[in-house]
């Protein structure tokens, strides 16, 4: 096994792990997830790992640049998901989850993007592909459409929850990366 995949494998793991921690002390909420939240994410993994190991070894990298600029853009991709989910603080939630009494964070990296907790993880999975395998890009595709189907949710019942604020603070930004989309 490859540094490069120990560090990104070992940095993902210390990622989840940090993710259910804070998990707790968040505000009361109802989410699409249901219970077994955990067990879906889990099954998604298991999938993932098998790919990689059955069906595409071929597709890993073997370029020392490409591992760099991978493990770079992977390394800012986390750094964004967790200022967005520091800054978000009791707020957060599951995807197309609905807390009770929610607050409309626009500061931060919500400055100028809406769902930089979305943005952060699918371009630290931009940066797992290119400094591993191209195998990731299937998961960065699947869990990509997810994250924009949730932002889509999430928007109308924001703009349900704020409809002084929210329209205004939705024309000043863009939905997952800052002055494109």
């Amino acid at each position: 096994m490859r540094v490069v995949d120990i560090v990104i494998g070992a940095g993902w793991a210390v990622f989840w792990v940090y993710w259910l921690a804070m998990s707790a002390g968040v505000k009361a909420g109802q989410s699409r997830w249901g219970q077994f939240a955990g067990f879906r994410v889990g099954l998604i993994i298991v999938i993932l790992l098998l790919l990689r190991l059955r069906l595409l070894k071929g597709n890993v990298v073997h370029s020392p640049w490409l591992e760099s600029v991978g493990l770079a853009i992977w390394v800012l991709g986390l750094a964004l998901a967790v200022w967005a989910r520091v800054y978000i603080g009791r707020n957060w939630g599951m995807p197309m989850s609905r807390k009770d009494s929610p607050e409309l964070v626009t500061g931060g990296p919500y400055r100028s993007i809406r769902h930089p907790i979305y943005s952060g993880i699918l371009l630290a999975m931009v940066g797992t592909t290119v400094a591993v395998s191209l195998y990731w890009l299937v998961a960065v595709v699947v869990i990509g459409g997810y994250f924009v189907f949730s932002a889509v949710h999430e928007e109308r019942y924001m703009t349900e929850q704020f409809p002084d604020s929210y329209p205004a603070y939705k024309r000043s930004t863009k939905m997952l990366i800052p002055f494109v989309l």
